[in-house]
């Protein structure tokens, strides 16, 4: 069977333009113009190369599913140290409400992952955020819980309003300075 226009299999050698950083990039670029994320087909079609030369590069669609929106998550505000965790929190929140806007398939994705890499990213980040509190292991993890489902619950509402725009990313501050106030008397 010859297909034409593509290349078949492994990609050759340095020649080659295709890359697991190319792959990615595709990869996110479909992602966010087709609302979901792409097959391998589609996403080997678009690269205009074989499906099996994807396969080269990630092991299988979870290894590549993982790195696109562990990609996409690592994009999200990092806070340093000593930043004033209120403001750093609610720049972490925000940049993290802008992405899953950005890639309205991505919630789905995320939620639907046995990997946990892409979370582990936003779980880092909160903890650097939350350190100067010295909260118990336990309220900790009660914060984060909390957050991470309101984060979630609040990128569901974004992605389902449909054309008319209620609700926006900015309407987090009020919710996140109740929160916050809510962590320092912890």
């Amino acid at each position: 069977m010859i297909v034409k226009g593509k290349k078949r299999g492994r990609p050759s050698g340095k020649s080659s333009e295709l890359s697991a950083q190319v792959i990615l990039d595709k990869a996110k670029s479909l992602m966010r113009n087709e609302k979901k994320v792409p097959s391998i087909r589609s996403l080997a079609s678009s690269l205009n190369v074989d499906a099996m030369a994807i396969y080269h590069y990630f092991n299988n669609k979870d290894a590549l599913l993982e790195s696109i929106t562990t990609s996409l998550i690592e994009s999200i505000y990092q806070p340093q140290v000593n930043d004033d965790w209120k403001k750093a929190l609610t720049e972490l929140c925000t940049s993290y409400l802008i992405l899953l806007d950005s890639y309205p398939g991505l919630l789905n994705t995320l939620l639907s992952m046995e990997g946990t890499g892409p979370a582990q990213v936003f779980v880092e980040r909160f903890n650097i955020l939350i350190k100067a509190l010295n909260l118990s292991k336990e309220a900790q993890d009660n914060a984060l819980n909390l957050l991470v489902d309101y984060l979630h619950g609040f990128a569901l509402a974004l992605n389902c309003q449909g054309d008319e725009l209620l609700l926006h990313v900015d309407q987090l501050t009020g919710p996140l300075n109740f929160y916050c106030a809510a962590l320092e008397r912890n």
